[in-house]
């Protein structure tokens, strides 16, 4: 087997970290690009163990990808929103538990947006890919000891900013259905209905598409504010449900394109969050992905 063949063995492992450290498709496939540049360029003998050898440089990749990015985001247009990426074909592992689907969620990536580098690195190869603590210090080049510190010190910052989100699943896919019918039909009562008093919903245009450039809070506001999306594009759009990070979303499309993506957070109060992406440039991978056939058949 030569050197790009072992490569590609790894390639989904790799994708699936790099997206969880990065939180973007694109940014994610460029890093495991650059991971490949520099495992084609190694010295023979240089590697002796293909997989933690090439862990290691990806995340260091996107430890410096993260700092950029970060810098990048304040100046981003209206709220940022990590790229959406299609979940029921394997791309990033296996989602058989509420825990590993949660991981992914939309919303658990942006809460990781709170952590800094380091710290999404630790909380990446501990809970994703089982890395004890002396195997992250190695990663990451820190002492066993303060590695436990970076893991503990993140998983409080998410714990504090974590809501209770319902499980994804059947019964997200028929709290969709509902939430689409009455913003379909424009009927407010009942939209209303599904939203928490503090619902809040955010919409990412990045600037290229219109969208709300703050986030919209509360009930009434909410409900008049998706009323408003649906009335405005009913009469060219078509809606489906799939699955992407690991809950049931629902897509919309117009002359065959994919223009948005919604997702929704919801607890016993009812629907606590919506995020709407709207940048063509954050629907690029998705839709190339819906455009193959899903590898579960």
């Amino acid at each position: 087997m030569d050197k790009a063949q072992q490569f590609e063995e790894h390639r989904p492992r790799l994708f699936s970290l790099a997206y969880r450290m990065l939180g973007s498709a694109a940014e994610a496939e460029d890093a495991v690009q650059d991971a490949y540049l520099r495992w084609h360029g190694a010295e023979p003998g240089q590697v002796t163990a293909p997989g933690p050898w090439l862990a290691k440089v990806l995340t260091n990749l996107c430890l410096n990808r993260l700092t950029s990015a970060r810098m990048r985001r304040v100046e981003y247009v209206g709220p940022w929103l990590p790229e959406p990426v299609r979940t029921d074909d394997g791309t990033l592992g296996p989602m058989e538990t509420a825990e590993q689907r949660e991981a992914v969620s939309l919303a658990m990536l942006v809460l990781m947006e709170r952590l800094t580098p380091p710290e999404r690195a630790t909380v990446v190869l501990r809970d994703a890919f089982g890395y004890s603590h002396r195997d992250i210090a190695g990663v990451i080049g820190c002492s066993e000891a303060n590695a436990r510190q970076l893991y503990r010190r993140a998983k409080q910052h998410l714990t504090d900013g974590r809501e209770k989100l319902v499980s994804p699943g059947e019964s997200s896919s028929g709290l969709l259905a509902r939430f689409l019918d009455a913003a379909a039909q424009g009927a407010m009562t009942q939209l209303e209905a599904l939203l928490a008093d503090d619902v809040v919903a955010w919409s990412d245009g990045g600037g290229k598409v219109s969208a709300a450039r703050r986030p919209v809070v509360g009930r009434e506001k909410v409900a008049r504010f998706l009323a408003g999306l649906v009335a405005r594009s009913a009469a060219g759009v078509r809606m489906e449900i799939v699955e992407a990070n690991g809950s049931a979303v629902v897509l919309g499309r117009e002359g065959g394109e994919l223009t948005s993506l919604s997702a929704l957070e919801a607890d016993e109060a009812g629907i606590i969050g919506i995020r709407i992406i709207r940048n063509p440039d954050k629907l690029a991978f998705l839709a190339g992905q819906l455009r193959e056939p899903s590898q579960n058949g």
